[in-house]
């Protein structure tokens, strides 16, 4: 009974019920096509005209599902009224492509065409069933001209069976309602389920998220991370040196304060993004940080002594470029405020060529081994990955006693590697 009557098969029947009511305006155009060429002016009377009318709706009822708005309602339809499965996978926005449109066209027509059969069934064989259940009960429904009773039915024994014969037709109705609803479920992740094309393209959007994520968490880990190294290092330096050199204290005190202002600038930025991408369904944007023009206060704040040198033109970098650059410059701080030795300054060069822009760092290494951090190592890496991005190239490693990072950024990378 609850394959028969149950919450899902009542669900699946006012499914079928309105695609009946999709059938109505092409069956009626259909009609029209039949009267203009049948000898009996009323259609309806005939089963074969209506069966033909309902052959000329169908085609009719194809075309219109061609339009890519076709899918998503009927998928909205389908998932509020089939009973879908958890699996059952179905796709989302308009059919762009044309395996898309057919797989539509033939949902739609599979269920405008079993709609309107048990949407006929349901208006026709209901009140008939009833009728014949109350034989027995109502000599007025005997006598009825709406029953069409044949005379040789109308004896007592069967007039006694009428009410089992009219609960076996409902209990068929129900069936047929049933079977139809479930054939149509069945098909539903099929003909409305994604297609290559929608799967090939889901999977791209989802990169596209990813590839932003990245980026979003390598800018929180290129600020954050140089924050918090230059803020540990000169609270470090300020409390050793708290009752001898109060200037120094004050300096360093300043230090802190730039530095964590302007984290938090960044930091304020990043996440307003990232929120902005999830209210968009995950397409966020390209994330600006700051470029070339803000380099002065990362160097003058940085927590080491920088000597700085200059060739060319800096403000010709593109934003782009200049953008990694501060970042890849930040990174390579941040670096050397965790590993480098203390005394010597690092020295930092940037030399704007015809195409590329070359950035060379040098740092003290350390007098003992490095410390290996849990959870870290990403810094050279992060370097590496900006500089790709752009179509560039890195180098680390030791040099004259020291540890060199160079990075060369073309100055007109392609538009697919700015983004």
């Amino acid at each position: 009974m609850t394959l028969l009557l149950g919450p899902r098969a009542r669900l699946r029947w006012l499914h079928l019920i309105i695609g009946g009511a999709l059938l109505m305006p092409y069956f009626l155009v259909g009609t029209v096509i039949v009267g203009s060429y049948s000898a009996d002016a009323n259609v309806f009377s005939s089963p074969v005209n209506q069966l033909t009318a309902f052959a000329f709706a169908l085609p009719m009822a194809a075309v219109t599902a061609f339009f890519p708005l076709a899918r998503p309602l009927s998928v909205a339809a389908a998932r509020a009224l089939c009973g879908l499965a958890p699996h059952q996978q179905l796709a989302d926005g308009p059919a762009r492509t044309r395996q898309a449109r057919v797989r539509t066209a033939l949902w739609y027509t599979l269920h405008v065409a079993l709609g309107g059969i048990v949407s006929g069934m349901t208006l026709a064989l209901t009140p008939f069933a009833v009728g014949v259940t109350l034989l027995p009960f109502f000599a007025t429904t005997r006598n009825s001209r709406m029953l069409h009773m044949p005379q040789a039915l109308d004896r007592p024994w069967l007039v006694a069976l009428a009410p089992l014969a009219g609960i076996a037709m409902l209990a068929a109705l129900a069936g047929c309602a049933a079977a139809a609803g479930a054939l149509l479920a069945d098909r539903a992740p099929v003909l409305l389920g994604p297609t290559p094309d929608d799967r090939l393209a889901a999977a791209e959007r989802r990169a596209a998220d990813l590839a932003v994520r990245n980026r979003l968490a390598r800018e929180l880990h290129d600020s954050v991370g140089h924050a918090l190294s230059a803020v540990t290092l000169q609270a470090g330096a300020a409390r050793r040196v708290l009752d001898s050199d109060p200037d120094f204290v004050r300096e360093a005190l300043t230090a802190i304060e730039e530095t964590t202002r302007r984290t938090v600038g960044e930091l304020d930025s990043v996440l307003g993004l990232l929120r902005r991408g999830e209210d968009a369904s995950g397409d966020a944007d390209e994330p600006a940080g700051p470029g070339l023009d803000a380099l002065d206060g990362l160097l003058a704040h940085c927590g080491v002594p920088v000597s700085y040198a200059a060739e060319g033109d800096p403000g010709s970098v593109p934003e782009a470029v200049a953008r990694q650059a501060y970042r890849i410059v930040q990174e390579g701080l941040s670096n050397a405020l965790r590993h480098g030795g203390r005394g010597a300054p690092v020295r930092l060069r940037m030399t704007v060529h015809a195409r590329e822009l070359e950035i060379v760092m040098d740092s003290p290494l350390p007098g003992r081994p490095l410390p290996v951090r849990p959870g870290g190592g990403r810094g050279l890496r992060g370097i590496a990955e900006r500089a790709v991005l752009l179509g560039g190239r890195t180098e680390a490693g030791p040099h004259d006693g020291g540890w060199r990072l160079t990075a060369r950024l073309p100055l007109h990378p392609p538009a697919q590697e700015q983004r």
